[in-house]
């Protein structure tokens, strides 16, 4: 579900590994939070989460969630905004492989990161919640705004869009292209450089400059876990997103 590769330098490999698509469902999530956690604790210098060549994640398992009643969503949600928040908050340089398609959950990894390099083609990213009934919650927005500027993150958010990889580089939503093989590879040069850095100046340079981003997370309690739960039970989302898994099964 979740695997860890250690590299030179002290960096380790988040790989997500829940075959068919990455879909983070509750067990996923819980697991990459702790590890994001725990890495810096266990001597990691710096974190790579990565996925499958031609699929980072493609988001929330929306056929696992639609199970949970309201208490158990409200502790996948509590975890998910724990994972934005490790990644936030991470006192080591944290980097995404982008190694293929990644809508919604997944988009929200890589925006969190330090550096997303993506794997270039006909592969697409964005916050795509929007389409299935869903509404971006503010921190998250925050985090999409600090990255594409105020305006084009509006755009991309209301009509809840996915970007190819060229498109995205464009925007600033990513900050690299290369081909699908060679993601993760591009990626460790990216964080080798910042780690032959002065460690200390690096590392204090790039807190002050993501205090922004620390700041959206810095108080658990008022995420809006409780507001994003109302919407997930709307009747408008539930419909929307039941008609999505039925489309999903019709193709199978």
């Amino acid at each position: 579900m979740l695997e860890t590769i250690q590299h030179d330098h002290g960096i380790l490999e988040l790989h997500l590994a829940r075959p068919p698509v990455n879909a983070l469902n509750p067990e996923l999530i819980a697991a990459l939070r702790t590890a994001i956690t725990d890495a810096p604790r266990n001597g990691a210098a710096a974190l790579v989460l990565s996925g499958s060549p031609g699929l980072f994640s493609a988001g929330l398992d929306i056929p696992a969630l639609l199970q949970l009643d309201r208490a158990a969503m409200r502790a996948f949600w509590n975890d998910f905004f724990g994972v934005c928040a490790a990644l936030a908050r991470a006192p080591i340089p944290v980097a995404a492989a982008v190694t293929g398609h990644s809508p919604a959950g997944g988009a929200v990894l890589a925006i969190f990161c330090d550096y997303r390099v993506m794997a270039s083609g006909e592969f697409r990213i964005g916050l795509n919640e929007v389409q299935v009934g869903l509404t971006v919650p503010d921190c998250i927005q925050a985090g999409l705004r600090r990255l594409v500027g105020s305006y084009r993150a509006e755009r991309l958010l209301t009509a809840g869009a996915l970007l190819d990889s060229e498109a995205a580089l464009a925007a600033g939503m990513v900050d690299e292209l290369t081909d699908v093989d060679h993601v993760v590879q591009r990626t460790l040069v990216w964080l080798e450089a910042m780690l032959a850095l002065p460690r200390q100046a690096m590392l204090t340079t790039r807190a002050m400059a993501r205090a922004d981003l620390a700041r959206l997370f810095e108080n658990p309690g008022s995420l809006p876990v409780e507001d994003f739960l109302d919407g997930w039970f709307a009747p408008e989302a539930q419909a929307t997103l039941r008609a999505l898994v039925e489309r999903l099964r019709s193709k199978k």
